[in-house]
This record gives structure tokens, sequence and C-alpha cells, in this order.
């Protein structure tokens, strides 16, 4: 019987990410505004990468696409 091997790339809570401060990602911005849209909500604009994270993961669980949304 083998170990569970460590989850090689553990999250990282947004707050202390050391690029958290710089402005979104395209990826997230459109994921973002994807979701915003599902959830009938304007997408903000002017996130940081860190902020980005956070509104993506309260979205996922408003639209229900959350890996996590029980």
């Amino acid at each position: 019987m083998r170990n569970q091997e460590p989850n090689p790339t553990p999250e990282k809570d947004p707050e202390d990410w050391v690029t958290g401060d710089e402005p979104m990602t395209g990826p997230q911005r459109s994921y973002l505004e994807t979701l915003a849209r599902e959830a009938g909500e304007e997408a903000p604009s002017d996130l940081t990468k860190a902020q980005a994270s956070e509104e993506i993961e309260r979205l996922q669980q408003v639209t229900g696409r959350g890996a996590d949304s029980s």
C-alpha cells in the first residue's frame, strides 16, 4: 500500500501571494466576466490578482461552478 503523496502545489491564501497586488490577469478577467454574467452581476474591472481570485471563488459558489459547491 502506497502512502498518498502530499499535494505538490498547495493552495495559498490570496492575501499571502507575492504578486497578489498586481493587476488581475487576462484569464482571470475573462473568467470573472463569464461568472458575473451568469450570476447577473457586473464584473469589477480594477481588481488585483488576489481580489480577482477571491471574487472568482465567490461567484463560483453563486453560479454553482465551484469545485466545492455542494
